[in-house]
Order: structure tokens, then sequence, then C-alpha cells
């Protein structure tokens, strides 16, 4: 048992402790300065909510530092450290804490991110972690820029997270999985695939730097794509329109959703942490250019009409669907 020593574990890092008092808000903000814009971002994950009872510690500590650094990547900043403190159960061992710094440390070993800090302390289960970086002043990413015609971009696929959580309730006999995942898929290497979307998400810091310049807003896909694109509408004071026959779907979600069930996860699940963002139609060129431009699919338009518009493929208008709501009564 971790007992007291959780508190302090063995070859824990705290060697700048002073930066855990940086100022920071849910999500990500930047503050100005006269060369640079300084990036924080925080965010805390709970057992049961943000991840599902029984995730290997490994994938906790990936997944609560990848959630950080794609706030980061949507304001186009580059990370630089991270510091996180873990409350963990006396009913886990100090290996378990091991094993969820070696996810940790794996993923920021990707980025290059210095671990200013990594302690744990008795408790129940969750994770707060806390990024710092930079992007040159004046070209961070913002939510309030987008404009009527601006095309709306998204990277990767969606609704994989989404049904790779149905996949981990239906592999338990939660009957609370949305999308009716079929049992005799549970078992094949498409389930697989979507359950290891959820664990370990792949923030898109690249993606990010890339955009400055030519996104004229943007936002991450944590709660949900409808959602997190009202969020951009609301901030820049416009509305959207998108078709659902263009949402970007992997063969895995299709073969375990079916189109219907895949095209529903895409529009309303979360934990993707893909980006999300605008760009005006004269730029949209240089954003072909790009080299990860194979990565990414044109879904809609930004329209003057305030409200988001889903546009099924036969052209009848559906109703926006809800993404996760943080204070939703369970």
């Amino acid at each position: 048992m971790l007992a007291e020593s959780v508190a302090a574990p063995a070859g824990s890092t705290n060697r700048h402790a002073e930066s855990a008092g940086a100022p920071a808000a849910t999500g990500a903000e930047h503050a100005d300065s006269t060369t640079a814009h300084v990036v924080v971002a925080l965010d805390t994950l709970v057992g049961g909510v943000h991840f599902p009872h029984g995730t290997p510690a490994f994938d906790i500590g990936w997944k609560a530092l990848a959630v950080n650094l794609s706030d980061i990547a949507a304001m186009g900043a580059d990370a630089t450290e991270a510091v996180a403190v873990v409350s963990v159960p006396r009913r886990h061992d100090t290996a378990w804490f091991e094993a969820f710094r070696a996810g940790f440390e794996s993923l920021a070993g990707c980025f290059e991110i210095e671990i200013a800090a990594l302690d744990a302390v008795p408790g129940p289960l969750s994770a707060s972690v806390q990024v710092h970086g930079h992007c040159p002043a004046g070209e961070a990413l913002t939510r309030s820029g987008a404009r009527a015609g601006d095309r709306i971009f998204v990277s990767g696929t969606l609704g994989d997270a989404g049904g790779g959580l149905d996949v981990e309730l239906a592999r338990r006999g939660d009957r609370r999985g949305r999308h009716g995942i079929a049992q005799e898929c549970l078992g094949t290497g498409h389930a697989d695939a979507l359950v290891a979307r959820l664990r370990r998400p792949s923030p898109r810091l690249g993606l990010g730097v890339a955009l400055r310049g030519l996104a004229s807003a943007a936002i991450d896909v944590s709660d949900g794509l409808c959602q997190d694109l009202g969020h951009v509408l609301e901030a820049s004071g416009v509305g959207g329109r998108v078709d659902a026959g263009l949402l970007p779907l992997s063969p895995a979600l299709l073969g375990v959703a079916g189109d219907a069930g895949a095209r529903a996860l895409a529009l309303s699940a979360g934990d993707d942490y893909e980006l999300l963002f605008t760009v005006a139609p004269d730029r949209v060129s240089r954003l072909r250019a790009l080299e990860l431009a194979d990565t990414l699919t044109e879904i809609g338009v930004i329209e003057s009409e305030p409200g988001l518009r889903v546009v099924d493929t036969d052209g009848s208008v559906l109703p926006a669907p809800a993404g996760f709501r943080h204070f939703a009564v369970q």
C-alpha cells in the first residue's frame, strides 16, 4: 500500500515547485508579453468521470498530460514544461504510481517537455496537470476570430474515443453506451483500436503551430464536435453549418458502430482531442499546401446567422446534439 510514501514517492520530481503557482484557468489561457504569449493550461481528470474505473495507470498518466497539451495546441503554442499531482487511493500500491509516472513521462518525452514537478497524495483517484508554453506575440489562436464565409476544418477522425468508451462499457455489461455496439464486435481489432484512441489521445501540437497565421479561430474537440464548435460560434458572434456527410470517420468506428452510429458519435462524443478550426477562403490554398494537409477535412462553413445547423446527407437539418456536460446530473 502507498500509505505515507504516496506523499513523496521515491524519485518524485519537484525541481520547480514554485511554478505550480503560475496563473491558470480551466482549459487554457494566454498572457500578453512584448515578445511572446505565455500560455498556461490546467485540467483535472477524475476517475469514473473522465476515464472509466479500471483504466491502466500508464494510460491515465498519458491522458492526464495529453488533454492539457491539446489545449496548448489549440492556441498554436509550443509546450515547454508540465507540473502534476495525482491523488491515489490507498488500495493502490507504489507500482501503480510508477506506472502512472511512466505514461506521463512517455508522452512528455515525445514532445521534449520538461517535467518540473510530479507528485502524489493519498485520496480519491484524480490527476491535476498544468502545462506551460509560449508562442510569438500576436500569433496565438483564439476562439473569437471566425467570420462569415470561413471554412470549418477538423484534424484526424471524429467519434473514435466515444466509440472506445461505448466498447469499454459494453465489455463490462454496462448499458450506458449510447450507440448499440454489437456483441460480436467487442473482441475485434477495430474495437481495440477505438479503446486505444480513448485511452491515449494524440495532441496535435505540430498542427497547432502550423496554423499560426492561417486559422482565424481554433479549439480542441474535448466535449464533442457540436458543443466545441458552439463555443467558437458564440465567442465569434457568428453561426455555422456542418455537413454530416463530410465528417471524417475511421474504418474502426464504422466497423464497430455502423454508419449511423459513427456519425452520431462524430457529432457528439468527446475525448478525441482533434483540432477544430476555421480558415478564411483566401487562405485555404495555403492550408492545403501544408505537409499535414492530408490529415485535415473540411466539414462546413461559418455563416452570419447565429446558431449551428447540421445538414444530413439527404439535405435535412438535424438538431445539433449535446456533448459532454461537466456539471450534468449523472
